[in-house]
């Protein structure tokens, strides 16, 4: 402990690592001095995994690393670490796989390890213990002394333990498809029939309680109804599944109707009652999910809430130097949720009788309570049925709601609001800048591709530091060498945006980091990307994962991403990177479709290849060709607009040369070019005919 009795977090610029800094306990942020006192002193670790916006974290930390006497019982019998999950997946990845592997349960946050400090693995886990005994849980004191004694009573059974956990993780990758084996759309077909049967077809969604969004499980569906809506049988079901979903997460409780955007997931199958912290992470996905549902469906709904959550991401989440933050608490004044909910009462304090009666109708406010006494807001009765029920028009009760909504957001802003966790990490910006760039587009909003190049820009010019991109900055200080989901989501976000504004530099970032993705992270000999970089420090494991979790799995971006820009550039460095990438990664895709949607999703695009339409000429001819291409929904069709005056453009851009006086649009499938466009009819009718 520090002479101030604070431990050593205080010196870290994690949040969630300051929230323990006056402690108790004698905490060690991850490092070699940690473990060097474990084994000199012959304590066993104790390490805690989290981050500052989860609920059970706080409770945890109350009850027992606040508390004197189990603190004392911690700093006797343990070394203890704890860790910011957000600044170091790498860490979070390892020991959660660990404790499913351990527990055959799944994983969750607080995450709570006892580590050999020999070898750092772990041989005992768990999730939130509790201080006293409850909830079939053991009381925490009781298990740090069990541990403790086991630890100590039973080194050989310890190490023997650590040796089988070690195999087995490094056993997880699946074998490489042979080079004979060829790749085809079995996948694709079987992840759409695994999707839906476990669909939740009234309220949308997979599986029950709790309720998780999947963006990347909806965009596959959207995909696939797409690419099949040109055939004599196209999926329409593949599209009632996803916008059945997107309309009910927008009608219910996960949304905020006041102030716009997500939170994490919902602890019922109706999406009504969400856990209240709000990620950036989730935010981006669906930002850029519910653009795209809106210019594949046309329906306002989805249009209202991709501009809601753009304006929510920009009001709340952008920092002055232009990145994005983490994320917003789920807790308030100590009491979760409390920074959302109503009363009637309030409401009626705050709006006229005619319209409170209205409001209350909308949001349920006119029924029971739905979480801990209070109303959480959910649309309970559509507009369009108070509408039909009073002979009113629907869009004057819209009027009036959304004024009522103004003013009560006004009133909730002078509340305490959340705790803010204020890191920009380079993978979660990376998600915004995509989403912004493709609602920026899609919604005709300039100021949203002006946000996401904005952050493109603070990203390169803040977290690359001698040739090589970092992972987290706080406070003017950029730390952690970035991981593979840094690099492939940024590199994915940069086409995106190079789309909405066409930027030289964007495009040389983009190329910078695909060839460090391919420096430092790609396995040579069997394909595919590991998590962490060959001089990365040395952990317990090297994992190379390929499955979707909370985030997109960072293999399948990266081999999305890498054959995107292969195709652009005409580089085939890249294209063989992502063919051997999907290759490593067949037999996961062949038998659990619906857990590597990215992959597959990957692999469409290795099938039939991206259609990449260049545009050059008069930046505003060219920009109203772009803009009217951005208005049809084609997810395999890239569009550029590169102005006549561009030069030294790389690669295959080269052979796409202006002609002076004119505008002119050259269309390639894959490697496949046809002749120049000179006319937007020309262009269009390629657009209507080829619909990617």
């Amino acid at each position: 402990m520090t002479k101030n009795n604070n431990n050593r977090l205080i010196t870290e610029t994690s949040p969630y690592l300051l929230q323990h800094a006056d402690n108790p306990v004698d905490w060690y942020p991850w490092g070699d001095e940690a473990f060097q006192v474990a084994r000199d002193s012959g304590k066993p670790i104790m390490l805690s995994v989290g981050y500052s916006a989860c609920h059970w974290c706080h409770v945890m930390a109350h009850e027992s690393f606040e508390d004197a006497a189990i603190a004392k019982l911690m700093n006797e019998t343990f070394v203890n670490i704890k860790v910011d999950r957000e600044e170091r997946p790498d860490i979070d990845r390892i020991y959660q796989t660990a404790h499913q592997l351990l527990t055959q349960q799944s994983g969750g946050w607080p995450l709570t390890l006892f580590i050999n400090p020999e070898d750092q693995r772990p041989f005992f886990s768990g999730t939130y213990f509790p201080n006293v005994q409850r909830h079939g849980l053991p009381a925490f004191p009781d298990l740090l002394k069990m541990v403790s004694k086991y630890f100590h009573d039973n080194p050989e059974q310890v190490r023997s333990q650590g040796a089988q956990l070690q195999k087995i993780l490094a056993s997880l990758v699946p074998p490489v498809a042979a080079e004979g084996v060829a790749l085809t759309a079995d996948p694709l077909a079987a992840a759409r029939e695994k999707i839906a049967a476990d669909f939740d077809r009234e309220y949308g969604g997979t599986g029950g309680a709790p309720k998780f969004p999947h963006p990347t499980t909806l965009d596959r569906l959207l995909r696939h109804w797409r690419d099949t809506a040109n055939s004599p049988d196209p999926d329409v079901e593949a599209l009632f599944l996803a916008s059945l979903t997107l309309t009910r997460m927008a009608e219910g409780g996960i949304y905020d109707h006041l102030g716009g955007g997500f939170c994490r997931y919902s602890v019922d199958r109706y999406w009504q009652i969400p856990h209240f912290e709000k990620m950036l992470y989730d935010n981006g996905p669906l930002l850029a999910l519910y653009a795209q549902a809106h210019i594949a469906t046309g329906e306002a709904l989805f249009e209202r809430v991709a501009t809601e959550t753009a304006n929510w991401i920009l009001t709340d989440m952008r920092s002055p130097n232009g990145g994005f933050y983490s994320s917003r608490d789920a807790d308030s004044e100590g009491e979760e949720g409390l920074y959302y909910v109503w009363t009637p009462q309030a409401i009626k304090s705050l709006l006229p009788d005619d319209d409170c009666t209205l409001f209350a109708r909308h949001f349920g406010l006119d029924q029971e309570a739905n979480f801990e006494g209070k109303w959480h807001l959910t649309i309970r009765e559509p507009l369009a049925e108070i509408a039909r029920d009073l002979g009113d028009s629907e869009d004057d009760l819209r009027q009036r709601t959304d004024a009522a909504r103004r003013i009560l957001l006004e009133q909730r802003n002078a509340r305490i609001a959340p705790g803010l966790d204020d890191k920009q990490l380079t993978s979660w910006n990376a998600l915004a800048i995509r989403g912004l760039a493709i609602a920026g587009r899609s919604l005709s909003r300039p100021d949203l591709t002006a946000a996401a190049r904005d952050a493109a820009t603070f990203v390169r010019e803040n977290l690359m530091r001698d040739g090589r991109l970092l992972a987290s900055h706080k406070k003017g200080e950029s730390k952690f060498g970035a991981y593979l989901d840094d690099h492939a989501f940024l590199l994915d976000a940069l086409l995106e945006l190079l789309q909405s504004q066409w930027q030289i530099e964007h495009l040389q970032f983009a190329t910078t980091l695909a060839d460090l993705l391919l420096q430092h992270f790609y396995d040579e000999k069997t394909g595919g990307f590991y998590f962490t970089a060959d001089d990365h420090e040395d952990l317990m494991h090297r994992p190379k994962p390929l499955a979707d979790e909370a985030l997109p799995s960072g293999n399948g971006v990266a081999a999305f991403a890498l054959q995107r820009l292969g195709f652009l550039l005409g580089n085939t460095r890249y294209l063989d990177a992502a063919e051997k990438t999907l290759r490593s990664a067949w037999k996961a895709m062949d038998d659990y479709p619906h857990g590597h949607v990215t992959l597959i999703t990957a692999l469409e695009e290795f099938l039939q290849h991206p259609e990449i339409i260049v545009i050059r000429g008069d930046e505003d001819e060219a920009a109203r060709w772009c803009d009217s291409a951005a208005k049809l929904y084609s997810p395999r069709r890239l569009v550029f607009s590169i102005g006549a005056d561009a030069k030294d453009l790389p690669g295959a851009l080269a052979e796409r040369k202006a002609i002076p006086g004119q505008t002119v649009a050259y269309r390639c499938v894959g490697n496949q070019c046809s002749l120049p466009l000179t006319s937007w009819e020309a262009l269009a009718a390629e657009l209507t005919v080829n619909r990617n």
